[in-house]
């Protein structure tokens, strides 16, 4: 596993708390992801690289779960779960299925048409099952963890260079304007015999940015750059518990795309107005569910600080898209990836999230994939399945927290800069609302653990507000150390820290819709 375990150079900042629980931090991090890698490894089917939806036993292949699984892949080798060659193997092998699957209109035998896919297969054959769409999401998120993959397996080997050759050409295939049937907006699914009848378009925010993302960005067959105007045409701005940001009630929809695609300094010309970036949306987003939840205004049994998270996911009577502010289909069902998911927004209240379930609720949530889907105190119920399309979230958002590694590779790649660029998205130079730089970095004044006090410099790069705070391992808010209006340029602080125990600490800058953060070791 690559790991720096005293300072990250990145982003990290060590905060107080002991020496146990720093360990016990980022311990419950790797548990919460190698339990969710062995998911996508134990549950697919080596033979042809499909994966569950669900940990069932007669459960199909979900595509986006398969897309998500290719992104797990690489990850795991990094940890050192598995081995590349053993990774690169599994790779090709879903490619391959993928790649030579039958595609046509016909009702059966086909994984797909128009170079989509259909969004349940079975296991075994890799062909459509129960009557699945042609699910346009879905075969997009798949495509993530597909192009994921490409940017990862970037040597000369010979199996390397087979996995860019079918990443290319799988993406390159596919007809995203066929998606739209001559019409303003992408359409949800089609169906042979009925084809777009009784499916409506991704209009408005959701969990479909990625899928526009990736339409524009087609170097073959894309949809025209203007579609992005239709898509945020049916945004919902609003404001919840102190928040404003567009609004979508299940958490799910603020996490998917950004699972991938790094959108903290990038705008496009919505965000731009508005003075904020996605990421800060997800963040007020978090935030504004959190504050839902301790405010508990229908009194559900266990909502408090430390255990919220409200998403699509089971429940006692079955599976619903659950979700607040506003609130959605909410019955008291809590979901661990909603929370946990959000760790790249919200550090400060999904950790402590993490400790609470682990330390409270393990005998009745924990399996060998990590927690199950979902629970609901009210009822008493937890759930006994897990569900790839969660674990996935959890299992990449925790490694961009750690190393934006997944981040960094995919925002690499030409396809999808090209889409971002053509739907308008460019670097963050101005002013975001309240205040604040165009730019921020945040850096250790010494790349060594520290005995006594800390210096952190910091840099803006416009005039602007800003905020420094230091939080412990449990997202406890331990000093603020700067608030303000800054002027542009560096600026140094000291935290003394006098007092604290020794461990882990964490730094946060906040500024123009970003966020910074810097991990720093306090020795004894």
């Amino acid at each position: 596993m690559r790991r720096v375990l005293a300072v990250v150079v990145t982003c990290a900042l060590f905060l107080r708390a002991t020496p146990a629980q720093a360990i016990a931090t980022e311990a419950l991090l790797d548990t919460l992801q190698h339990s969710a890698f062995d998911y996508f490894w134990n549950e697919a089917n080596p033979a042809n690289g499909l994966v569950k939806d669900r940990n069932t036993a007669q459960s199909v292949c979900s595509i986006a779960s398969t897309g998500f699984g290719l992104s797990a892949v690489c990850i795991g080798v990094d940890h050192g779960w598995i081995t590349r060659a053993a990774g690169r193997a599994r790779v090709l092998t879903t490619l391959q299925t993928f790649y030579n699957g039958p595609q046509s209109s016909a009702a059966s035998g086909t994984i797909g048409y128009q170079g989509l896919f259909y969004h349940w297969l079975d296991m075994n054959t890799a062909r459509r099952t129960w009557d699945s769409e042609l699910s346009t999401i879905d075969t997009a998120l798949l495509f993530a963890g597909i192009l994921d993959a490409r940017q990862y397996f970037d040597t000369a080997d010979p199996g390397d260079v087979q996995i860019r050759f079918l990443a290319d050409t799988l993406y390159r295939r596919v007809n995203w304007n066929f998606t739209r049937n001559l019409g303003a907006g992408i359409f949800m699914g089609w169906k042979p015999g009925t084809g777009f009848l009784n499916f409506g378009r991704w209009i408005g925010y959701n969990e479909a940015m990625i899928l526009y993302v990736l339409a524009i960005g087609s170097p073959t067959k894309p949809i025209p750059a203007a579609q992005w105007n239709t898509w945020t045409s049916g945004y919902r701005w609003n404001s919840w518990y102190g928040q404003s940001y567009v609004e979508f009630a299940p958490l799910f929809g603020h996490q998917y795309s950004h699972a991938w695609i790094d959108f903290r300094t990038i705008q496009d010309a919505y965000m731009r107005n508005r003075g904020i970036t996605y990421s800060e949306n997800s963040r007020r987003a978090s935030l504004a569910q959190h504050a839902y939840c301790v405010a508990n205004p229908a009194g559900w049994v266990g909502y408090a600080d430390s255990l919220w998270g409200i998403t699509a996911s089971d429940d006692p009577s079955g599976y619903l898209a659950h979700g607040a502010p506003p609130a959605q289909s909410e019955n008291g069902t809590l979901a661990p990836t909603a929370a946990l998911s959000s760790i790249v927004f919200t550090p400060e209240v999904s950790i402590p999230f993490a400790h609470k379930l682990w330390n409270t609720y393990r005998t009745q949530g924990w399996g060998p994939y990590g927690f199950t889907d979902a629970f609901n105190l009210s009822q008493d119920w937890w759930g006994s399945a897990v569900l790839g399309i969660d674990q996935g979230p959890i299992l990449l958002m925790i490694e961009n927290h750690r190393t934006q590694a997944v981040w960094n590779r995919f925002m690499q790649n030409a396809d999808i800069q090209r889409g971002l660029t053509l739907a308008g998205f460019t670097a963050v130079t101005t002013s975001v609302a309240g205040g604040g730089p165009t730019g921020i970095r945040l850096a250790l004044g010494s790349a060594s653990p520290s005995h006594g006090a800390t210096q952190l410099r910091y840099r803006l790069d416009a005039p602007g507000r800003a905020r420094l705070e230091v939080f412990d391992v449990a997202g406890r808010l331990v000093e603020l150390l700067a608030e303000g209006d800054h002027a542009a340029g560096e600026h140094t602080v000291t935290f003394r820290g006098e007092g604290f125990p020794a461990g882990l600490y964490l730094a946060r800058l906040e500024a123009a819709g970003q966020i910074r953060t810097q991990r720093i070791v306090r020795l004894h």
